[in-house]
């Protein structure tokens, strides 16, 4: 069975609520798809973002929207704890987002793959003020600082954390990343807002911070050009 196939037959079981089918869907796709990252990226993200787009468009009325997503967050969780343990954590990442459920599931998707993929994280969820998160990252210093948000609603606590973080120059090591709908659908909105990273899904984010720690571990291993120059310097002065 196909991969569209299965994230239409999830969101019909999802909306109406019906347990059941929701888990027979993943069932099916198991058989063909056993590795839980696979689900989460291929069968999840897919739905997730289906819900949302339509949810937007009022095509989903809001008991249907509660319904599917409340079901979805249950299989995201039974899903993730099949994730297999990093062999060592390397970057620290402090994760927040907005307080709907819609955005609350799309970050718990990313940090549970970021955990997955080796990096130390702390999730408050939704709905944490602004101020009470900027404090976290001052006690904590992360090498990251996520913040994913879907509604424009969200942005003025992100700006001003931001903004905050810049001034103070407390967290000058922090590389702060951003995601989730609303930058997805604005381009340029991540650089407006002094984001120094921005990404789209939940696959693209992990895929940009692995990237990252690997280059800042070549970076770290290289020798420096001091000391590979001082053998050539002794060699002209023989």
């Amino acid at each position: 069975m196909s991969q569209q196939t299965n994230v239409e037959r999830l969101f019909e079981a999802l909306i109406t609520g019906n347990r059941d089918s929701a888990r027979r869907v993943v069932r099916d796709a198991s058989e063909t798809t056993p590795n839980p990252r696979v689900l989460l990226t291929e069968l999840f993200w897919p739905t997730h973002e289906l819900i949302e787009k339509l949810h937007r468009a009022d095509q989903v009325d809001q008991i249907a929207y509660h319904l599917g997503t409340r079901l979805l967050r249950v299989l995201v969780d039974q899903t993730s704890a099949m994730l297999a343990p990093p062999v060592a954590k390397t970057k620290s990442v402090f994760a927040a987002c907005g307080p709907s459920q819609g955005e609350e599931l799309a970050a718990q998707i990313a940090v549970d793959l970021l955990e997955s993929s080796g990096f130390e994280v702390t999730f408050t969820g939704g709905g944490v003020p602004g101020d009470e998160i900027l404090a976290q990252v001052q006690q904590r210093q992360p090498d990251y600082l996520v913040l994913f948000a879907s509604a424009a609603s969200d942005l003025p606590d992100i700006r001003m954390i931001i903004d905050r973080i810049k001034e103070i120059g407390a967290c000058n090591r922090t590389k702060i990343v951003v995601g989730g709908g609303v930058f997805a659908r604005a381009e340029g909105l991540a650089e407006e807002i002094g984001a120094g990273m921005s990404a789209t899904s939940p696959m693209e984010l992990v895929e940009m911070l692995s990237t990252q720690t690997l280059q800042a571990r070549f970076r770290a291993a290289a020798p420096s050009k001091t000391a590979t120059s001082k053998p050539a310097a002794k060699r002209r002065a023989a």
